[in-house]
C-alpha cells in the first residue's frame, strides 16, 4: 500500500508540474505573439501615414545590424581567400558578389563612400581593397 501512494504521488506532482509549464509556455507564447501584432501595426501605420502623404513611398527592408553584416564579411573573406581551389568559378563569383554586397551594407552604416558598383576587373579589386582599408580605419574588424 505504500508504494502505491508513492506511485499516486509522483503521478500527480508531475502531472502539476506539467501543467504549470503549460501554463508559462502558453503567456509567454501570448505576449511573443502581442509583441509582434505592436510592431507590425507600427509598420502598417508608417505605410498607411506615407501612402496617405504626397511625396515618394520610402520603402524599409529589413537590413541586418553591422555585427551582423561584419560576421558575414568576414565568414565571406575566409571563403574568398582561402577556399579549395576545386570549386567552381560560378561558386567563387557568387562568394564575391556576396562579400560586394555586405561591403556596401557596412558602408551604407558607417557612412563611408564606395563606388563597387560601377566597376569590374582590376579597378572593381583596387576599389575592394580601398573600401576594406576605410572599414577598417572606421573600426569594422574585418579579419
Amino acid at each position: 500500500m505504500g508504494l502505491a501512494h508513492v506511485v499516486v504521488l509522483s503521478a500527480v506532482l508531475l502531472t502539476l508540474l506539467c501543467v504549470s509549464c503549460a501554463v508559462v509556455a502558453v503567456v509567454n507564447g501570448d505576449e511573443m505573439v502581442l509583441g509582434r501584432f505592436r510592431r507590425d501595426g507600427r509598420a502598417l501605420r508608417r505605410l498607411d501615414r506615407a501612402l496617405r502623404s504626397d511625396g515618394p513611398v520610402p520603402v524599409v527592408l529589413g537590413t541586418p545590424s553591422i555585427e551582423q553584416i561584419a560576421c558575414d564579411l568576414r565568414r565571406l573573406g575566409r571563403q574568398r581567400r582561402g577556399g579549395p581551389t576545386q570549386l567552381s568559378e560560378k561558386w567563387r563569383a557568387a562568394v564575391l558578389s556576396a562579400y560586394d554586397v555586405r561591403l556596401c551594407l557596412a558602408c551604407q552604416c558607417l557612412g563611408v563612400s564606395e563606388h563597387l558598383e560601377p566597376l569590374e576587373g582590376m579597378d572593381r579589386d583596387l576599389e575592394r581593397l580601398r573600401v576594406e582599408s576605410e572599414l577598417q580605419a572606421a573600426g569594422l574588424v574585418l579579419r
